[in-house]
């Protein structure tokens, strides 16, 4: 079983949205079930033990970026370097595979006008379509792990599954879809899981290269990890 954890980057609000960052990133890493259990969740808990003294810390880039909600202790620049020579050699190491769509929000609206479609929605079509290119390349089936963000937008989300679970993609119709993709879990951030920790890691890394910010080697492990290039829409 193949086990595929989606997480974002940036927002999906076509207007409103920060102005400094008008992509919408979806990213699914997806990783052989065994190995998950056996590695990477393992080995990212007591890589936390080891820099932080505690298992329960959740990754989150919003946080490890601002110093918060327990990386205080990244504001000393030797342990902040330590943490990323850390963490960067285990996304290295450890073996998955990237899928990566990114929705050029400015240019959707440029292209689309009023009848643009929602950037989630639309990354998740995509993003499906080559989860079932790579689970008929390794001749397994998947399922998607996503977080739990809140009741109105997991239903939301439930919704644009289930109509894809129905009417299949531009690409690949639905029962091929069904064939391949098993189903769709919502965990919440509390629950701790390694993948969807991953995944946040992995999302904006890609964004920032899209928007030409400098290269750091977060984007260098992505890049050698991506499956099927990045998908970035609308085309230039």
């Amino acid at each position: 079983m193949l086990l595929c954890f989606l997480d974002e980057s940036g927002d999906h609000i076509l207007s409103g949205g920060d102005p400094n960052y008008p992509v919408f990133v979806l990213a699914g890493v997806v990783v052989e079930e065994g190995y998950y259990a056996s590695v990477i969740q393992p080995e990212m808990e007591e890589l936390k033990q080891r820099l932080f003294g505690k298992r329960d810390l959740v990754l989150h880039t919003a946080d490890i970026t601002r110093n918060r909600n327990g990386f205080e202790g990244l504001k000393d620049p030797g342990f902040r370097a330590k943490f990323y020579q850390e963490i960067n050699a285990a996304m290295r190491r450890w073996h998955y595979t990237v899928l990566g769509v990114l929705v050029d929000k400015r240019r959707l609206v440029e292209v689309y006008g009023s009848s643009a479609w929602d950037p989630y929605d639309l990354s998740l079509s995509f993003l499906v379509e080559r989860l079932v290119f790579l689970s008929e390349e390794r001749r397994d089936r998947a399922k998607i792990i996503a977080e739990s963000r809140s009741s109105s937008l997991d239903q939301r989300l439930e919704r644009t599954w289930e109509g894809l679970l129905e009417k299949g993609t531009h690409y690949v119709r639905a029962q091929r879809l069904r064939r391949r993709v098993e189903r769709l879990i919502f965990k919440k951030k509390g629950d701790n899981e390694a993948g969807l920790q991953l995944a946040d890691l992995v999302a904006s890394p890609i964004g920032r290269h899209y928007l030409g910010k400098p290269a750091k080697e977060d984007w260098k492990i992505v890049a050698g990890k991506l499956r099927h290039g990045l998908v970035v829409f609308p085309k230039s």
